[in-house]
């Protein structure tokens, strides 16, 4: 039944893959986000940037010059559609814009389900583009259904293809290295003196699940900025809260063994095989198969600040990534119909955080973590690149002289309660910050080169500021906030698309 249910699955696929390609007008656009990288800001401001840009003017001087779209004058419309997917709950865009440039402004509250939005375009095309490419049409609109869904998702997606042996082994081993071990100590004991023969009982299955959830949680917080690894609904279980498919451990069990039923092994390699049937295959089905962009945004700086440690453990979350848009194609159509995703972006965000002669130096690190799990994941079969980004630029650039000598500096609201040694910041005044630079090399910070910080500030990190004021358009309504780079963003995941 597996085998039949998999192949109607793909033919469905396949058959709207087809619908699409002739129709030509509709493009599911997938966001997520490792760790606080900020995809609810991206969203509201990708959006908010295509639907005010009529009003706020195109052509010559526009704020996404890159995005040809735009620089080139040739969006006619740009609004909000009733989304396709009526079981899915609705980006909540206009509450998110109001968080951003309301009076009160500041950050909107991260989402943790998926979500969707659909935003349509009306456009003139390039007078040198031909109507019809192959046997594709070139209608003057496209709808953009924009799907939004927590990163940890994303690195669930290759466990489809592991066993849960593998999947302890993995775990295990991650944990215990030198920058998760002390977070994990309190699980990893307790799992080493389980025997893994005796018979289920539940307190210590919860007990086991519950130790594990604590440190995969201690492992995305702040002060560590390690990359999660799965299942990612621990952190985020919804309705599914207590169920036995939320209620598992790894344990040290190697492949090919077998445990008889009712034993604790036996029954945690059934709610394992559980979790990716109920949590994991529906969301592949029904979501992550059916988009054809993705963008993964990344939180590069807070790996950076926490050390070579923490950025080896986002390359590894990154190759689980890429690995992750290789999952559950292994049928006979999908050796005939490539996977639908066909380009991949990584975003290092938070750019604003430094000054403009570390954007490059930010990018060059993003590059270098991506190539390296590139390499670990062939056959991926997307175009893929890397920027560093900023959708909403919270600070702008200014020369500060600080005991007679000339210093570049980043200027904005650092958000109330901010603090810079004995400084605290009351979320009103501004302030001048000099955040020191990248190293050139981005080689250095795998070796374990510290970040150029000025005023020997061993224990820095970067503040939290909080968004930019809005300006108003002749309509009174709020112009799109400032950014960094997202036009090149928008160019390589739509421009294609709207040429």
């Amino acid at each position: 039944m597996s085998q039949i249910s998999d192949l109607i699955f793909e033919t469905r696929v396949a058959a709207e893959s087809l619908a699409d390609f002739i129709a030509g007008g509709r493009l599911r656009l997938g966001v997520t986000g490792l760790s606080r990288a900020g995809k609810t800001v991206f969203i509201t401001a990708l959006v908010n940037q295509l639907t005010r840009a009529v009003a706020a003017g195109q052509g010559r001087g526009t704020p996404l010059p890159v995005f040809k779209l735009l620089s080139e004058g040739r969006l006619t419309a740009a609004h909000l559609d009733p989304q396709p997917d009526y079981s899915v709950p609705r980006f909540a865009y206009e509450e998110h814009l109001e968080s951003l440039t309301g009076r009160d402004r500041h950050w909107p509250q991260s989402t943790r389900r998926i979500s969707e939005l659909r935003v349509s375009l009306e456009f003139t095309r390039k007078k040198n583009t031909k109507l019809i490419k192959g046997l594709r049409p070139s209608p003057p609109h496209i709808d953009i259904d924009i799907v939004d869904y927590p990163g940890e998702w994303l690195l669930d997606l290759p466990l489809l293809e592991k066993t849960y042996a593998q999947w302890s082994r993995e775990t295990i081993e991650m944990a215990s290295a030198a920058a998760r071990a002390p977070i994990a100590a309190e699980w990893r004991g307790m799992m080493a003196g389980v025997d893994l023969s005796a018979r289920y009982q539940e307190e210590i299955a919860q007990k086991l699940s519950r130790l594990f959830t604590q440190y995969l949680r201690a492992a995305k917080s702040e002060r560590f900025a390690l990359s999660t690894l799965p299942p990612g609904r621990f952190l985020m279980p919804g309705d599914m809260e207590g169920s036995p498919a939320l209620t598992f451990s790894p344990l040290p069990v190697t492949e090919g063994q077998e445990f008889p039923a009712r034993t604790l092994a036996h029954e945690m390699e059934r709610r394992y095989e559980a979790y990716k049937l109920h949590v994991v295959r529906p969301f592949f089905r029904d979501h992550f198969a059916r988009l054809d962009r993705q963008i993964v945004l990344v939180d590069t700086l807070a790996a950076l600040n926490s050390g070579p440690a923490a950025v080896r453990d986002l390359e590894t979350a990154l190759s689980e990534v890429l690995m992750a848009f290789r999952a559950g194609r292994s049928t006979f159509l999908s050796q005939i119909f490539k996977p639908k995703i066909d380009r991949i972006l990584f975003a290092a965000t938070k750019a604003d955080h430094l000054h403009h002669t570390s954007h490059d130096r930010l990018e060059a690190a993003l590059r270098l973590v991506t190539k390296r799990a590139i390499k670990r994941a062939e056959g991926v079969g997307a175009k893929i690149d890397v920027i560093a980004m900023a959708a909403v630029r919270a600070t702008r650039e200014a020369v500060v002289r600080h005991e007679g000598e000339k210093l570049s500096a980043i200027v904005g609201t650092p958000a109330a309660g901010e603090r810079i040694g004995d400084e605290e910041f009351d979320g009103v005044v501004e302030g001048a910050i000099f955040p020191g630079e990248l190293p050139a090399d981005p080689r250095d910070l795998l070796r374990g080169e510290a970040l150029a910080l000025d005023h020997d500030e061993a224990d820095f990190r970067f503040l939290k500021f909080r968004p930019p004021i809005a300006q108003l358009g002749r309509d009174g309504e709020p112009l799109p906030l400032p950014h960094i780079r997202l036009d090149r963003a928008m160019e390589f995941l739509l421009g294609d698309h709207v040429a």
